[in-house]
């Protein structure tokens, strides 16, 4: 970049509302409601507001697999929530997450009602509601959480970090992206290093941090986000490649990356998700 055209930070930054990029009709430095809005309400007593992007597909994958362990009070309702829209910015979604992101939940069997927002947060509470995919023993317990917590503070580096100056920034930068890049390869290479000791993150047993991992590194190292496959070397990350397959083959995440999806193959799709037949259109 030219000295002429190097950006030189003002004294107190204010909000440029009239940028316009691929984010500025959902990005903004204030919280709350901009509009009232009433969320649709389902039959059953947990209702998920979300799309399927990585950390929404954490939660209908966990969601999924409790169904698939017979877990029926796990029966849940999947509304749509159209980001690109705002619509995480109508006032009943807001009541649920304050912070305005997705996925949100809330669990209706309780007076009054739970909510529950951030998908690590989710993840663990459904574990701890339906005793599954989270160990009891106070080691295996403290490992889980430990990826779980990893995990949750790795993947801003991965999409909002690299994803966003490598494919999405108005122009690419060079020292963004280098920097970047190695957070994202350094934290694949801790990936690795575990795995190549242990079928699952933690060991021998599939749990809510492989649930919470797989959507973000998975995708990363099998299909290719940001069309980034070639430039981040994924194929030299073997052990991760390995556990991502092994956990992409189980049918209850096959289905959980399913909901919530509007775009991709209409095969791919379950827009909003009802019950299991919903699968079956």
């Amino acid at each position: 970049m030219s000295e002429e055209n190097q950006y030189v930070p003002p004294a107190v930054w204010k909000w440029n509302q009239d940028a316009v990029n691929k984010f500025s009709n959902i990005n903004r430095p204030v919280s709350g409601a901009i509009e009232e809005k009433t969320l649709a309400v389902g039959v059953h007593p947990l209702q998920l507001y979300s799309l399927g992007t990585p950390n929404g597909v954490k939660v209908t994958i966990m969601l999924e697999e409790l169904l698939a362990l017979g877990k029926t009070q796990a029966e849940y309702d999947a509304h749509l929530i159209n980001i690109g829209d705002g619509s995480q910015f109508g006032s009943d979604f807001v009541a649920i997450n304050p912070n305005s992101k997705i996925p949100a939940l809330l669990d209706r069997s309780a007076t009054p009602p739970i909510r529950i927002f951030e998908s690590g947060a989710m993840l663990i509470y459904l574990a701890e509601k339906f005793d599954a995919f989270y160990p009891k023993k106070p080691a295996q317990r403290a490992e889980c959480l430990s990826w779980l917590m990893w995990q949750m503070g790795s993947a801003p580096y991965l999409g909002g970090g690299f994803g966003h100056f490598y494919a999405y920034a108005p122009e690419k930068l060079e020292y963004p992206i280098d920097r970047f890049a190695m957070e994202v390869k350094r934290q694949l290479d801790v990936l690795d290093k575990n795995l190549s000791n242990n079928k699952f993150l933690c060991g021998d047993e599939y749990t809510i941090a492989d649930i919470a991992t797989y959507p973000w590194y998975g995708a990363c190292v099998l299909h290719n986000i940001y069309s980034a496959a070639e430039f981040l070397d994924v194929e030299s990350y073997t052990h991760v490649i390995r556990w991502a397959k092994e956990i992409e083959a189980r049918p209850a995440v096959q289905r959980g990356c399913r909901v919530n999806r509007p775009w991709g193959p209409e095969e791919t799709r379950v827009v909003e998700r009802h019950s299991a037949s919903d699968f079956d259109v």
